[in-house]
């Protein structure tokens, strides 16, 4: 099953979020991109480099491909406070601006670090909401046999969102505002100090002529090369569980509370 068919229909969309007005509807329905559950389809894994240790690989794969814990379908749309606070992850502040497509970068060869860096590409596409930017960023942050442009779960959040919410370009609207914040991040393994699965739950916020909020999940396997952290090549890991970053689900679900450190 693609991407482009798993994004939540307007009527759920309508159901979630209790409202009834067509036109509404249909300027938020973009918001499917953090809900994208049906995507269940495990697909080929890429073709790795020769030289690469077919143990190493069989290894990084089955850390990738673990499943992950299952939340309602509503969480990432539900404040459903937990009443003890997740733990804290600590997550290192930029030391060296912005990198490559102006993606900030200079994260420190830690999990931690790589959580870091997914978090700012995370945060440059869907801020942006354009397609070129989104082409970029993965040209410039991506290794040799990660998922591709058009295979990137960014890149069908940034298609899903322009066409739900009939932005009418490449690009959104000017008008319409989106800001993708950090709330919560896991390590969900590693495999030696340049290797990990890093994963992000995002506060994203979305002003259509109406507002809406969600939650919404992710990971992705990142490796460090040429001095910075980038996506790895490899079948993308297992669907993250997207909910309401603070919530019950989110807590059960093993966030920890996102925690920025240094200066």
């Amino acid at each position: 099953m693609s991407t482009r068919n798993a994004v939540w229909s307007r009527q759920r969309l309508a159901l979630v979020l209790g409202i009834g007005a067509v036109v509404a509807i249909t300027m938020i329905a973009g918001l499917g991109i953090a809900l994208v559950q049906a995507f269940t389809a495990i697909k080929d894994v890429p073709e790795i480099p020769a030289q690469a240790n077919s143990a190493v690989i069989d290894r990084r794969d089955q850390i990738a491909a673990e499943p992950m814990a299952t939340v309602p379908q509503d969480a990432g749309f539900t404040p459903d406070p937990a009443l003890t606070p997740a733990a804290l992850i600590e997550i290192p502040v930029t030391l060296n601006g912005r990198g490559p497509t102006g993606v900030p970068t200079g994260f420190p060869q830690t999990p931690e670090g790589a959580v870091a860096q997914l978090a700012a590409i995370e945060q440059t596409v869907l801020e942006s909401m354009s397609l070129p930017v989104t082409h970029e960023v993965h040209g410039a942050w991506t290794l040799p046999g990660a998922p591709s442009y058009d295979e990137w779960e960014m890149t069908a959040n940034v298609q899903a969102f322009l066409r739900s919410g009939h932005q009418g370009g490449q690009s959104k609207d000017s008008t319409t505002v989106v800001t993708a914040t950090p709330a919560m991040a896991m390590v969900k393994g590693t495999d030696g100090p340049d290797w990990v699965v890093a994963c992000v739950l995002l506060d994203i916020q979305v002003s259509i002529r109406t507002e809406a909020r969600m939650g919404y999940g992710h990971c992705s396997r990142m490796q460090w090369a040429e001095a910075r952290w980038q996506i790895a090549p490899g079948v993308a890991p297992a669907k993250a569980p997207s909910a309401w970053p603070g919530s019950v689900a989110a807590v059960d679900a093993g966030w920890l509370t996102w925690q920025e450190v240094g200066s």
